[in-house]
């Protein structure tokens, strides 16, 4: 059971093929584009409601860059081959400057750059300047998955894991659950090795068995 419980801890790296896009194929399509380098536009802005899975999507794209050997800042302060500027909405004056300077040398050099605040850039309260560059691009609104696609994305990741997921173990995965996407397809990860170290089958007692033991 320990093992398990661990299992439902956040994994170390964020991976850009555990991100559910839902209604956000255009924008996952971009991402895609700039990591294969076939973009045209190299600039994206995202902007979303918080729990919308923002912070996930960049770190698992800047990990992405990564391992294609991309040179990659996360502070959206200094000018790299992939820069990943995440809430730009809480920086403060010297990091706006920071961020402008370092948009102007990744457009000139052909560089990456993904950004995302908690609204669309004429709506932030920054610099004008920046609020212009964060423009630019393409600005892309995430949207955040609904309880029925939520339920889609959950069945058809049971059935990648081999078993089929009855609606009302999903029901109360959304409702006694952290409602992320990310947690959810990782207490249902866990709860398929449950199933496999018990030998029973995948019902609502066994995971409420093994919630309680999250929660013990």
């Amino acid at each position: 059971m320990q093992q398990l419980l661990l299992d439902i801890r956040p994994p170390s790296r964020p991976e850009l093929a555990r991100f559910v896009a839902g209604r956000n194929v255009e924008l996952m399509a971009q991402l895609e584009a700039m990591l294969d380098g076939t973009a045209s536009e190299r600039m994206v802005y995202v902007w979303g409601a918080p729990g919308s899975g923002k912070s996930y999507l960049l770190a698992a794209w800047a990990h992405a860059c990564q391992v294609r050997g991309l040179n990659v800042d996360t502070t959206g302060q200094q000018a790299a081959q992939a820069v990943i500027a995440d809430q730009v909405d809480t920086w403060n004056e010297a990091q706006q400057r920071a961020g402008f300077a370092a948009f102007n040398r990744v457009r000139e050099a052909g560089g990456l750059w993904l950004a995302a605040g908690n609204a669309a850039p004429a709506e932030l309260a920054l610099m004008p300047e920046l609020k212009t560059r964060l423009g630019w691009g393409l600005v892309f609104q995430l949207l955040g998955l609904d309880d029925a696609e939520k339920r889609a994305a959950l069945g058809q990741h049971a059935e990648t894991l081999g078993f089929r997921l009855e609606p009302q173990v999903a029901d109360y995965l959304l409702n006694h659950t952290a409602r992320d996407m990310q947690s959810l397809l990782r207490v249902l990860e866990a709860l398929d090795r449950f199933s496999l170290e018990t030998r029973r089958p995948i019902t609502l007692p066994l995971l409420r068995q093994l919630l309680s033991g999250a929660g013990a």
